[in-house]
């Protein structure tokens, strides 16, 4: 039997000598790369964590002692070492385990919000909580030097140095990148750490104390101190950190695990806020994630293990359309510019980068700096484009609201990975957005059908001046493209039967849904209409003109029911006094469990025959005539 798999908790890790830890580091690895090439996942960042999660788990008593992972993509390792190894092949799978601490899988998972900069805010309410109850216990935030990047990050900072005694350790787990190489001042300094000729000697330093010691961890927090001495120079990120109130420990090799062991002990002991600073590889230990200069296997499809090389080949997404369109605009207009939150590749910006760097700016983990950055840009007279995964978007709405739209910016913002996005869990679904943005005043939102509709609803957008624009799409294949018959009003009309009775209003995506839908119906003998808005805020008249000549509308969206677009056209016919009922079609407005797309599609009704289904029986409730 492996080793792994006689670990039953963090418990049975404390009785292991450095012999079995050295194997159960390999068995860890080996067991992420088999159980990541068949199922996909975070491979790159779970394979740097190895030791650090070992140590965590063997110097502090979880969950008694709370640990909390920002993002949370990390956590493989984790789950492993917390009575989950035997269900570890059920990896971002339906029923199975999720690729995100979950706080229903195990007491050992706190914190389940995969979005980044988050971690030190929920560690310091958690310090406070046990400070108001007595409890001596301590909390660890584990943070990426990515997340660091993130404006929520340094405001807990400035929180938990202000409060000396809270028994808090704030881990930073600096491999230098996210997705991509982290940017900025922040990044720069850490980085000095890496490349000046002083670090291999320090970690050397570090390892002679730890070899001269009886026992692991008794490295103390002034002997770690003492090593630092005479390099001060070299090392400003303490200077930087203790500036600001919190003890500092480190620079510490991350894969050495007695140097990890010996920082946390030292760190528990001191009984205050501490921040230990430990250098990972992301991939260690796979020579193919490590030499990946895109993104060192992030995150990965199903791949070959001796290759690297993904086991199929993709159909070309919707991400491929934005990446060869924004190109082509940014050819024929120099004013245009991209905006990234530490996502360039993901986005899709990063052939614009490559054509012309001077013109796309990564921010880092950083949406509201984006947005509002993005303003200043616009007020500077250039025209910024914006790309985010939709749900990333939640984080600068009050930017949108009060920096763009209030001062009639000309932004345009790019949304991928709209609507369900299945395998990431609930914070990865962009189910949230067309209900937010239609708050918005002035605001022009566009949701594409087809790669066609994306290509030329992008340029629409960018030649929006004088408020903020939105395109929109899902994650995945783009479909075949989808002529329209004719358009009335601005409204495409994408199938128009013979005294048509129903009009269905297929959204983005949603079109190929309601054309299906349409199908079944006419099989049926009920006659449609199916069209496709393209622009939902505001609503093109034409919108109106085509309610006022159906009996019953019925609109497919895949976004939240509440505030949608269905909600949006709902007010909209009840204005102006139509008769028709709607019938809205639309994403439960409650957390989703991870699964693939079309799974959680057909569990929504958002399927053709649950459309059509619902808009019989509502037929049959308007007329009372079941046989047509």
């Amino acid at each position: 039997m492996a080793l792994l798999d006689t670990i039953t908790g963090p418990a049975d890790l404390r009785t292991l000598d450095a012999d079995a830890l050295r194997r159960l580091a390999a068995e860890i690895r080996e067991r992420l790369i088999a159980t990541v090439a068949a199922r996909g996942g975070h491979l790159g960042p779970n394979l740097g964590v190895v030791e650090l999660t070992v140590a965590l788990h063997r110097v502090f008593e979880s969950p008694e002692d709370k640990i909390i992972w920002d993002t949370g993509h990390q956590s493989y390792v984790h789950k492993l070492l917390t009575g989950r190894a035997g269900r570890f092949d059920s990896l971002r799978t339906e029923g199975g385990l999720s690729g995100y601490p979950a706080r229903e899988e195990s007491e050992h998972d706190w914190v389940e919000n995969s979005h980044a900069s988050t971690s030190l805010s929920y560690a310091d309410g958690l310090a406070r909580a046990n400070e108001q109850k007595g409890s001596d216990r301590h909390v660890v935030a584990v943070i990426g030097d990515g997340a660091l990047t993130g404006g929520m990050a340094w405001e807990a900072l400035n929180n938990i140095a202000a409060h000396p005694n809270r028994r808090l350790v704030v881990v930073v787990n600096d491999n230098g990148r996210s997705y991509r190489p982290t940017v900025g001042g922040l990044a720069n300094r850490l980085t000095d750490i890496r490349t000046s000729p002083r670090y291999e000697p320090m970690l050397s330093a570090i390892r002679e104390r730890l070899q001269g010691s009886n026992r692991v961890g008794e490295l103390t927090y002034e002997a770690l101190h003492a090593v630092k001495k005479g390099v001060k120079d070299a090392f400003a990120p303490q200077g930087m950190f203790e500036d600001l109130g919190l003890k500092y420990l480190g620079p510490v090799d991350g894969h050495d695990q007695a140097a990890v062991e010996a920082a946390l002990t030292a760190a528990k002991r001191f009984g205050g806020p501490v921040l230990v600073h430990v250098l990972t590889t992301k991939g260690q230990g796979y020579d193919i994630a490590v030499d990946n200069e895109n993104d060192q296997m992030h995150q990965s499809a199903p791949f070959d293990r001796e290759t690297g090389d993904a086991l199929a080949t993709a159909p070309a997404g919707w991400t491929s359309v934005f990446r060869d369109e924004i190109v082509r605009i940014a050819d024929e207009r120099t004013d245009v510019v991209g905006i990234t939150a530490a996502m360039l590749y993901p986005v899709g910006l990063d052939a614009f980068a490559d054509k012309f760097p001077d013109r796309v700016f990564d921010v880092g983990i950083a949406e509201q700096h984006a947005v509002t950055c993005a303003a200043g840009l616009a007020m500077g007279g250039v025209h910024p484009v914006v790309a985010v995964y939709a749900t990333f978007l939640n984080r600068a709405f009050d930017q949108v609201l009060l920096d763009v739209a209030l001062h009639r910016c000309g932004v345009t913002f790019v949304l991928d990975r709209a609507g369900v996005t299945g395998d990431d869990g609930a914070s990865h679904n962009g189910m949230w957005d067309l209900s937010l943005l239609q708050l918005v005043p002035g605001l022009h939102l566009a949701v594409p059908r087809d790669g066609a509709r994306l290509r030329e609803l992008l340029r629409e957008s960018v030649a929006v001046d004088d408020a903020p624009s939105v395109v929109r799409f899902a994650k995945g294949p783009v479909p075949d493209d989808i002529v329209a018959v004719d358009q009335v009003g601005g409204v495409d009309v994408l199938r128009r039967d013979d005294d048509a009775q129903v009009l269905i209003v297929g959204v983005g995506s949603m079109a190929g849904t309601a054309l299906g839908a349409a199908d079944l119906l006419a099989a049926d003998g009920l006659a449609c209409t199916v069209v496709d808005p393209r622009w939902v805020k505001p609503l093109p008249e034409g919108l109106l003109d085509l309610a006022a000549d159906h009996r019953l509308v019925v609109t497919v969206e895949d976004n939240g029911r509440q505030g949608g677009v269905g909600s949006t056209v709902l007010q909209a016919v009840s204005d102006a006094g139509l008769p028709a009922p709607v019938r809205v079609h639309a994403v439960a407005q409650e957390f989703l469990p991870h699964a693939k797309r079309g799974v959680l599609l057909e569990r929504l009704g958002l399927t053709p025959a649950a459309v059509a289904a619902d808009a019989s029986e509502a037929w049959t409730r308007l007329t009372g005539n079941a046989d047509r």
